[in-house]
């Protein structure tokens, strides 16, 4: 096992393109880290560079305590699982997981005794005979995943293992690789686009976008406490709700106002983030998350409530999402920019896709409780938990009075 860690490293390619800028990032020994973030974040390259796939134009590679800049990807004792699987389809299960340790010279007893305790690790002993054609996807991963492991490498690097995988195979899958992390305890760093493998995998969750390195926490601090509005809405689906208020003094509390509707901040909540207070008279980015609201019929203790009209319900069984528009033009940043385009997939046609219908109206979703009656079309009364509000400067997108969590 070993650190690895990133100092300053930078990626550029011909035409002064750069996919990765000025990162720096220490993972830990024998930690899970998962690098998260939209397409052409510079993810994928960042952990190429750590496998010595592609060159570093900046910066220091660390692995142990070896500078690796210059390391062939054979001397850097690290072992990657790709999206892929790259498995030989003329060989064995066995003959794939061996293969590998025969290039090496490894003695024959070795092999076999680390073929075979990767084999029962992840449930192959029964497949070792047949060949990848006679396997199903998630087998397939497995014998990718156990050729990583039998190496017994210093650090495993996936790129996107599970992507090729139908949504059960991915979620049995997940628990697979918390099960051989926690056993084998090797540094691992896992590139994802999906955010639930990100939530559910990651130790810590570096957030990327466009080369840099947006925030790197826990998955509940990133959660809880986003530096940025992007990183409050790229974590979180249904995403974070944004619209711009103004910040209004009321007694020792304050007031938030924005198209039609009035919510208060407890003065609890300006106690724990005094830089709220110069906000005070000014506009500001409201962040609200869909799990913070719910049907005030079905809520204990809300704090405010608001009336919308719900234009689109989506029954979930265990949730009700429901998607509604208030009278406040969409948050022009950005940041709040690159997301939707993220979500469109193409930047010119972002706002036709991110907010269909609604014309200059800003679209809401909120979570409620499955045994609300809420139907498209009915009025419906929200109630807001005020307690975990989110507040970001107009200007720069940061997080106003950040709650610091662990990092």
């Amino acid at each position: 096992m070993a650190k690895i860690v990133l100092d300053g490293v930078d990626k550029v390619y011909a035409g002064d393109v750069k996919a990765v800028d000025d990162l720096s990032l220490e993972i830990d020994d024998g930690e899970f880290m998962v690098l998260v973030g939209p397409s052409g974040c510079g993810k994928s390259t960042a952990l190429r560079m750590i496998a010595g796939l592609e060159e570093i134009t900046g910066g220091d590679l660390i692995i142990g305590e070896q500078v690796v800049n210059d390391r062939p990807p054979k001397d850097r004792d690290i072992a990657m699982v790709f999206q892929n699987y790259a498995l030989y389809p003329h060989m064995t299960v066995e003959q794939n997981l061996a293969f590998g340790l025969k290039l090496r010279k490894i003695s024959k007893s070795e092999i076999q005794r680390r073929v075979g305790e990767a084999a029962a690790m992840l449930g192959l002993e029964s497949y070792l005979k047949r060949k990848p054609a006679a396997l199903s996807g998630g087998q397939r991963q497995r014998v990718a995943m156990g050729r990583a492991i039998v190496r017994e490498p210093q650090a495993f690097l996936m790129d996107e293992p599970l992507s090729n995988l139908d949504a059960k195979l991915r979620v049995q899958m997940r628990a697979s690789l918390n099960q051989l992390h926690e056993r084998l305890g090797v540094t691992t760093v896992y590139v994802t686009h999906d955010q639930i493998e990100a939530m559910t995998l990651g130790d810590r969750v570096a957030v990327l976008r466009d080369g840099r390195l947006q925030q790197v926490d826990t998955p509940k601090n990133l959660f809880d406490n986003p530096v940025n509005l992007f990183v409050a809405g790229f974590i979180g689906s249904p995403a974070m709700n944004f619209v711009g208020a103004e910040l209004q003094q009321d007694g020792q509390g304050a007031l938030l106002k924005f198209a039609d509707h009035t919510i208060p901040v407890p003065a609890a909540v300006l106690a724990q983030r005094p830089r709220l207070r110069d906000y005070l008279g000014r506009e500001l980015i409201l962040g609200i998350r869909p799990s913070d609201f719910d049907d005030a019929a079905h809520a204990p203790n809300g704090d405010a409530t608001m009336e919308v009209t719900a234009n689109v319900t989506e029954e979930l069984g265990t949730e009700i999402n429901v998607i509604f528009s208030i009278d406040a033009p969409p948050v022009q940043h950005e940041e709040a920019a690159a997301l939707a385009a993220d979500a469109s997939g193409d930047g010119e046609e972002m706002e036709a896709a991110a907010m269909p219908l609604a014309g200059d109206r800003s679209v809401f979703t909120a979570r409620v409780n499955p045994r609300s009656n809420v139907r498209p079309g009915a009025s419906l009364r929200l109630a807001i938990d005020t307690s975990q509000l989110h507040y970001f400067d107009k200007e720069s997108g940061q997080a106003i009075g950040r709650s610091e969590g662990p990092g």
